[in-house]
């Protein structure tokens, strides 16, 4: 069954100053806030200790959190871990003079209050500063060496202003989902900074898509205008942007819901990411290839894949 029993006939690319001046704000305030705000960085690159316990029932998550202040750990940040009774305690650098075992033992005394039978400590980690610096670069680098490897990736397959336009949109992504996560003041940990790779992962795999169409109406409409190619291009993947855009979200509200607190900013950074993704293949890659003067002559030498395979011995 299709999804459009006949094509669309939008005209997106009217509207695509109206979608830069909207990009250009969100990129604008994405920019202001995590220059004023900043990023809510978690343990994983501020360092600290982190406690796995679990308890004989159901946690009772706001007394966990009482009992820890009681105890002089108002900075602690308490998650649940797969089922109600497991909890992770998260506690940011302290006192030099303290060592992991003397805070894992206030946090199981301060744990063990009012709770019936015994609350058993799983695992303790403590994660340096300087480590946490370490991770901060690498993550970074590593979203850096994507987008490079992308540019290459798009401009060997296509032509160098569909590298330039998915890059756009790319580097579009990132700042405005980083943007929400610094306003929202969402935990920015290594589970983030992975879901923002998925993210470029995904609005690449939306961008290729439209402009493998995009390059193949190119021959077959020499009479038509770049921006009718285009707007044709995106007409006929539009079914399916919706269809993946709407199943994957459908999956990862759910994730999001009951997958558990802790990989709450996981899921948050994948929806926001997916819906800025799914809008940027449409009105800032397909819409930077009107701006930089695309045309029929540029894709007239490029040969469909595969042609000539069968010809061969």
């Amino acid at each position: 069954m299709k999804f459009f029993k006949q094509r669309p006939n939008f005209k997106f690319m009217s509207k695509r100053n109206l979608a830069f001046i909207a990009s250009a704000v969100l990129i604008a305030l994405s920019i202001v806030s995590l220059t004023t705000r900043g990023l809510n960085f978690g343990l994983d690159f501020t360092g600290g200790t982190l406690i796995e316990v679990k308890f004989p029932d159901a946690a009772d998550i706001e007394q966990v959190r009482d009992n820890l202040r009681e105890a002089g750990l108002d900075d602690a940040v308490v998650q649940t871990f797969g089922a109600a009774s497991d909890i992770v305690v998260r506690i940011p650098p302290r006192s030099e003079e303290e060592s992991d075992a003397e805070i894992s033992t206030l946090v199981l005394a301060a744990l063990q209050q009012g709770v019936e039978g015994e609350v058993e400590m799983l695992r303790v980690e403590f994660v340096g500063p300087q480590v946490g610096e370490e991770l901060a670069e690498q993550g970074l680098l590593a979203m850096v060496y994507a987008l490079i490897g992308i540019f290459l990736y798009v401009m060997m397959r296509f032509q160098w202003r569909f590298s330039a336009g998915a890059v756009a949109a790319l580097v579009h992504d990132v700042i405005i989902t980083m943007g929400i996560i610094s306003a929202l003041h969402v935990q920015f940990d290594l589970t983030v900074v992975a879901a923002l790779l998925a993210v470029i992962g995904y609005s690449l795999n939306d961008t290729i898509v439209v402009f493998d169409r995009i390059r193949e109406n190119f021959p077959r409409m020499l009479k038509s205008a770049p921006i009718e190619v285009i707007d044709r291009s995106l007409n006929e993947t539009l079914a399916r942007t919706i269809m993946t855009g709407v199943t994957t979200l459908l999956v990862l509200v759910a994730l999001f819901i009951f997958g558990g607190e802790i990989i709450h900013a996981f899921a948050f950074t994948l929806i926001v990411g997916i819906i800025i993704g799914t809008y940027s293949s449409i009105y800032v890659a397909s819409a930077a290839l009107l701006q930089l003067g695309v045309s029929k002559h540029d894709l007239m030498q490029i040969e469909k894949e595969g042609v000539g395979v069968d010809s061969l011995p």
